[in-house]
């Protein structure tokens, strides 16, 4: 069972940046900010999201799960 899940990160991200994230869907650069979004199936997967975010020395100022 996958939970669903958003990530605002600073900046607008590349569509470099943005293809390293394929399992997620975004948002449009809103504000300075890009928004990922999409289903995280277990806790394997969610640390694979936030070490790539952080191997791209990206900022994540935001994360929050999502209703059903």
């Amino acid at each position: 069972m996958s939970t669903r899940y958003q990530f605002v990160v600073d900046g607008e991200l590349s569509d470099r940046a943005l293809a390293a994230f394929p399992e997620l869907s975004w948002t449009p650069p809103s504000h300075g900010t890009t928004t990922l979004f999409g289903a995280v199936t277990d806790p394997t997967a969610m640390r694979g999201i936030l070490a790539r975010l952080d191997n791209l020395g990206l900022t994540l100022l935001e994360m929050r799960q999502l209703p059903d």
